[in-house]
């Protein structure tokens, strides 16, 4: 049996794929944590095979979990379970190390299924995921600007062009207003644009965004 590990700070989805999990003998979720830091705080206290981690999460961000995850608990199988769309994060997930990504509006059996195929050493990737990172691997080798985001920018900067005042995603991300702003003013720097309506019709431009 795989010990699951539940990492999201909604208790009602933690709930719902609590019980979409146990339903397969397989698994059994054995932990649960509200966030980033509390999934870490538990990994080291306790043994687990598989989490599933969200990316968006107060504090620490999924991505900044899984990154530590992958250098102390190399082990443990990671599926990124996410609301934002594949294309903005399933490839940075599968680069630091995740051993699959999939929608928050998934069907309940593709989960079971990507649960299944990590448990057996694998890695979950849907059509979409695989054509984008083919579609990576024949670009042009010079980086498109976004490439050049940390993986908090890159958070940042979809939650601009999606609409949100820096105030509002400093509350998404139970961040101060003064650090979304640095973020904001680094995101300009690296990609060098001047104005939020900029990185808005980048992002819509490069399918960052719906």
């Amino acid at each position: 049996m795989n010990k699951v590990l539940l990492a999201d700070d909604h208790k009602i989805v933690r709930k719902g794929l609590k019980e979409i999990i146990e339903k397969n003998s397989e698994f059994k979720v054995t932990g649960e944590a509200s966030s980033g830091q509390e999934a870490l705080n538990l990994c080291y206290e306790n043994e687990y095979d598989i989490i599933l981690l969200d990316i968006s999460m107060p504090g620490r961000d999924g991505l900044d979990v899984l990154a530590e995850l992958r250098k102390t608990f190399k082990d443990i199988r990671v599926l990124i379970l996410s609301m934002y769309p594949e294309e903005q994060f399933a490839v940075r997930a599968f680069k630091a190390g995740a051993s699959g990504y999939l929608n928050k509006d998934s069907a309940p059996d593709e989960l079971i299924d990507a649960l299944i195929k990590i448990s057996q050493g694998g890695k979950y990737i849907s059509l979409a995921i695989a054509e984008k990172l083919a579609f990576d691997m024949d670009r042009f080798s010079e980086k498109a600007p976004h490439e050049s985001l940390s993986d908090r920018e890159f958070q940042v900067l979809c939650l601009i062009a999606s609409g949100k005042t820096v105030k509002e995603i400093g509350e998404d991300l139970s961040l101060s207003v003064k650090t979304i702003s640095t973020y904001r003013a680094n995101i300009l720097e690296k990609m060098n644009m001047k104005t939020n309506a900029e990185l808005t019709l980048y992002a819509v431009k490069c399918n960052l965004v719906k």
